[in-house]
Formats: C-alpha cells, structure tokens, sequence
C-alpha cells in the first residue's frame, strides 16, 4: 500500500478523494496528518490546473514528501462569462465566503435563471514526487457530469460541500447529498488514470483497475 498526502484540509474532499480511488492500493491521507503548520497559498491562478500546482509545489515546499492538490472550477450554463465563478467558487468579489454565504450568494443566482440551471466543475490536478519528478493534468474526463444548480435548499448540510445541498443529479433528479456517494463520480477513472501513469514512470506501478 503506497502512502500519498492529499494538499486539503477539507475533509470531505478527503472522503471524496478516498472513495475514487479506493479501487487502487493507495493510502490517502490529509495534509493534517503530517502537520498542523499549513503554509499561506496565494491561489491566484487563472484555472483549476494553475493552482493545483501552486498548491502541490508550496506544500511539497514545506513537507519535503510526495504530495498532491486538486483544484476545481464551476461552470453555469447561460450565465455571462464575466459571472463565472471558475476557480473563484468561494471567493466573489475579493472576499472569501462561508459556507453559509455560498449557499445564499448562489441559491439568488439559481432564481435569476428561473430557479434552476445546468452546471458542471472543471477539475485539475498535480502531483509532486519529488524534486524532478512533478505531473500534471486538466483534461475531459476529469470534468464533472453535468448536475442541475436549483435554488431549492436540501436540509441536509455538509461542511465543505455546501453546493450538494443545491445540485440536483440529472440521471436520477436526487440532490448530490441522497446519493450514495458524496457527488456522482464519472471522473473517478480519469484520477485513476492519472495517478497509474504517472506513478507507472516513476517506476512503481498500480495495476489497471
């Protein structure tokens, strides 16, 4: 079993992580794990794939251990280029939201599109072996499905994930938090693939599952 670290303090982000690559004999563990000193991240990158590798590198910075980030960004359909939240999920207009402010800022932005519209995330993603060694990808099929952003609230919250609460499955019309994963995981192969390949050149290979 191959011990990685995982840049997040998120801990549903963690399970997450866990669950798509349960298939592989990966440890995943939190960043919190190791240390409870977290270095400031300027996450100033214009996509997903910009900052997960500003994250990867300022974590391996001060670990000095394998490590990898993801990123993500959210796309809405219909809404103007100049609104998409991309990369800046949590941060609207220089400030950083909580949960409970994610919640209202896009439940209103929900009703403005007659109160549901279809979104999907953009993921990235970086891992940093070692000095020489760092890989990278953003690609298709770590894109998330589609999913249908309402402003319909599910009672259910769970912190770190408080969009869940607001996106609707479209193949079985279940909010993200009655499904019996933490979000459908249609990129699960594409994190698979990436960590196979890259750790296959590294000369420690997975298997194929």
């Amino acid at each position: 079993m191959m011990r990685l670290i995982y840049g997040t303090g998120n801990p549903a982000k963690l399970l997450h992580m866990r669950e798509m690559l349960s298939p592989l004999p990966l440890e995943i563990v939190g960043i919190a794990s190791v240390t409870d000193r977290l270095p400031a991240i300027d996450e100033s990158g214009n996509d997903p794939l910009q900052n997960a590798v500003i994250k990867a590198e300022a974590y391996f910075e001060q670990l000095h251990l394998p490590v990898f980030s993801c990123d993500s960004g959210l796309y809405i359909e219909g809404l103007d280029d100049a609104r998409q939240p991309g990369v800046h999920v949590r941060t609207i207009g220089g400030k950083r939201l909580t949960d409970d402010e994610m919640v209202a800022y896009y439940t209103a932005i929900a009703e403005e599109m007659g109160g549901s519209c279809r979104a999907a995330y953009h993921n990235a993603i970086c891992l940093k072996y070692d000095e020489t060694h760092s890989y990278r990808y953003m690609g298709d099929d770590l894109k998330s499905e589609p999913f249908l952003l309402t402003a319909r609230l599910h009672p259910k919250r769970v912190e770190g994930f408080p969009l869940d609460g607001l996106s609707v499955d479209l193949g079985t019309g279940l909010y993200y938090y009655d499904l019996d994963t933490v979000r459908p995981s249609g990129m699960a192969p594409g994190f698979r693939r990436f960590f196979q390949s890259a750790l296959r050149d590294l000369g420690l290979p997975l298997g194929t599952s």
